[in-house]
């Protein structure tokens, strides 16, 4: 055993990972006997060399449970790496006197932290948050029988299953079908896939001086060209377009009807008027 400390004080999984792989699998399986003394040292006199030897030895289990979680496109060295650290948690907390083996005991451990890694990196938008979104996550794709989108049958059959609403099941199924983009577009994507980045319809222009500018004199012109159109109108033409066009509490027909003495109807054929005599003048001036 001595050995085979020495042999992996260099090796991590961020190096070669299949000379780790490689030097993990060599170190033996240690018997029950053997696991249960290191284990009564460590829980007992806090012996930090028998938690070594524990860690060592089970080594093989975490790389055979990080492979598990290949499908997710995250390197393998990061997940092995995730999960030795809860390997060494469990460690740190198997009791020998439960009368369990340690790797029964670290399972638990080691996928928690596995599961962390994955939804902290599997997505820069974070595609599980509840309870019940993290168990789809890691159950739907294996409860998929085929490629294609899920049945009503199937995603029922599905939420039965995991404990949760057919809803979630929809909703998880379409953000593991979603694909993350670069916010600007990559330097190989084609033009159509680039015009599609984010950074090209998140970018906000109103910061723009030149824009803030040309903005506030196109107003200012509209109101002055307006004003001007207005001012031909008689005095009873300009309060009916005020009251039913430019004022925040807009008048009815009926309520200039009864202003004036007049009909609703009169009232609209003045409106029309002074509509018309409005735009006649503003078509004007823009040419």
């Amino acid at each position: 055993m001595n050995k085979d400390l020495q042999s992996l004080q260099w090796m991590a999984p961020g190096g070669n990972v299949a000379a780790y792989v490689q030097g993990a699998n060599s170190i033996a399986v240690l018997s029950a006997e053997e696991e249960k003394s290191l284990a009564e040292r460590l829980y007992y006199d806090n012996d930090l060399e028998s938690a070594r030897q524990l860690v060592l030895a089970h080594l093989r289990f975490v790389v055979h449970i990080a492979r598990s979680y290949n499908g997710y496109g995250l390197p393998l060295a990061d997940l092995i790496q995730e999960g030795n650290v809860g390997l060494m948690k469990a460690v740190r907390r198997f009791n020998p006197e439960k009368g369990v083996r340690l790797v029964s005991f670290a399972v638990h451990w080691i996928k928690a932290e596995i599961h962390e890694y994955v939804l902290r990196n599997w997505r820069i938008v974070k595609v599980a948050t509840t309870k019940a979104q993290r168990k789809l996550f890691f159950n739907l794709r294996s409860a998929k029988k085929r490629l294609a989108w899920l049945t009503d049958e199937e995603a029922s059959a599905i939420a039965k299953d995991l404990g949760v609403e057919v809803g979630h099941v929809r909703e998880m199924e379409n953000r593991l079908a979603a694909r993350d983009a670069a916010f600007d577009g990559g330097l190989d994507d084609d033009e159509d896939e680039a015009y599609q980045a984010p950074a090209q319809y998140l970018e906000d222009r109103g910061a723009d001086p030149a824009l803030i500018l040309e903005d506030a004199e196109w107003q200012s012109d509209s109101h002055r060209r307006l004003a001007g159109a207005l001012s031909g109108l008689d005095e009873r033409s300009q309060d009916i377009i005020q009251q039913r066009w430019l004022s925040e509490d807009k008048a009815t027909l009926h309520d200039l009807a009864a202003k004036y003495s007049v009909s609703a109807e009169r009232i609209r054929q003045l409106e029309q008027a002074a509509m018309k005599k409005v735009r006649a003048v503003l078509d004007t001036r823009d040419g």
